[in-house]
């Protein structure tokens, strides 16, 4: 029986005793079987969508060079993503330079300086830093001539900033729906949760909010105990002993959620530290290995992951449609899957950035570009 089979039917057979419950425990088991029909989707291996219309994606890309600047060099999520970048652009003429930095504005302001001095085509904004942190050097850019594009950082709610040349953003709101939902239904429509945040970092906000409102519509007596934020920069000093502070505290926290899957590096001890690893579920988002491999060792419950891969083709695919003059696709149109006991060795043993997500959309970017 497929996992997906087996989520709906689940939900069917809870469907069959809410009559007989009184209205509030009525409302809590509709929440839970709505949380189970909607987890459901992202139990299925991947599919291929083609983000728009066929193009010669080396004419584009054609002596192209892009600065890719994530928010942190530190994070191995994007580090992943810009190597796999680099590799796609050495097979179709387009170069990628990563801007190495520490998470630091005046980092930020330098490579700005340094595209524009070195002559860049175009600047990649990867995945957290704020187009409105750095205005004068976005203008500084344009005006020179660098195209400023961002991607994998915006929610589709959010309005861009002007003076970008296009943006690829991504579901935020949507990762922090299936975060609430797999909550509810790992704790029986019961989670008390604490949260852990970087809300300097803007797509962390429609994140958030899609837990909230999730909860809200489906996990009545569900509650976010504690809320940790700590800026990037902090995580390595900052959210271990926060978390084992706020465990101390409040032991009846049963599921914490790290919303960003490269700080359970500092979760995992703090679980362990307070005897709690193993009993306490953690949920995340990103599907970086190292967190992979936390499932296969029951330290970590689940992990939404994208395959970097992907978000590598699909980065690319966009911002060479902008550099073409094409229609840019409305989103970075890389599916979500969910990664859990149950088919974390897909991923590999130990596990691998882009496996467990089947290979469609190498096939399908190929052919869409003209390369098979």
């Amino acid at each position: 029986m497929s996992r997906a089979t087996l989520f709906t039917g689940l939900a069917s057979v809870m469907a069959l005793g809410l009559s007989a419950l009184p209205a509030s425990a009525q409302d809590a088991e509709a929440g839970l079987e709505r949380a189970r029909e909607q987890l459901a989707v992202y139990t299925a291996v991947p599919e291929f969508t083609a983000p728009g219309d066929p193009f010669d994606i080396r004419q584009c890309a054609e002596g192209v060079r892009m600065l890719s600047m994530p928010n942190s060099s530190a994070n191995p999520f994007l580090k992943g993503i810009i190597d796999r970048m680099k590799a796609v652009g050495e097979e179709i003429g387009l170069e990628v330079v990563e801007w190495e930095n520490q998470g630091q504005p005046s980092q930020w302001v330098q490579g700005f300086d340094f595209a524009i001095r070195d002559g860049f085509d175009i600047i990649n904004l990867i995945s957290g830093i704020s187009p409105d942190t750095v205005e004068p050097q976005v203008q500084a850019a344009t005006d020179a001539g660098v195209r400023v594009m961002t991607s994998h950082f915006y929610d589709p709610s959010f309005e861009p900033h002007p003076l970008l040349s296009s943006s690829l953003p991504v579901g935020f709101n949507e990762i922090g729906k299936i975060l609430a939902n797999w909550a509810t239904v790992n704790t029986d429509g019961n989670a008390k949760i604490a949260l852990i945040v970087s809300r300097e970092v803007p797509p962390t906000i429609p994140l958030v909010d899609g837990i909230e409102t999730e909860l809200a519509e489906n996990c009545p007596n569900c509650e976010i105990v504690s809320e940790i934020n700590v800026g990037v920069a902090e995580w390595g000093t900052k959210i271990q002993a926060s978390l084992q502070s706020v465990l101390q505290a409040n032991p009846e926290i049963d599921v914490v959620i790290p919303i960003y899957d490269s700080m359970s590096q500092f979760v995992v001890p703090a679980l362990r530290l307070t005897g709690t690893l193993g009993d306490v579920k953690v949920a995340t988002f990103n599907g970086t290995p190292f967190v992979l491999d936390f499932i296969q060792q029951g330290a970590i419950s689940m992990d939404i992951g994208e395959s970097l891969d992907w978000i590598a083709y699909a980065t690319i695919d966009g911002h060479m449609r902008d550099i073409c003059g094409l229609e840019v696709p409305e989103k970075l149109n890389v599916p979500f899957y969910i990664f859990d006991s149950s088919n974390v060795e897909t991923a590999g043993v130990p596990a691998q950035f882009d496996t467990g997500y089947g290979d469609a959309y190498i096939s399908g970017f190929r052919t869409l570009w003209g390369l098979e």
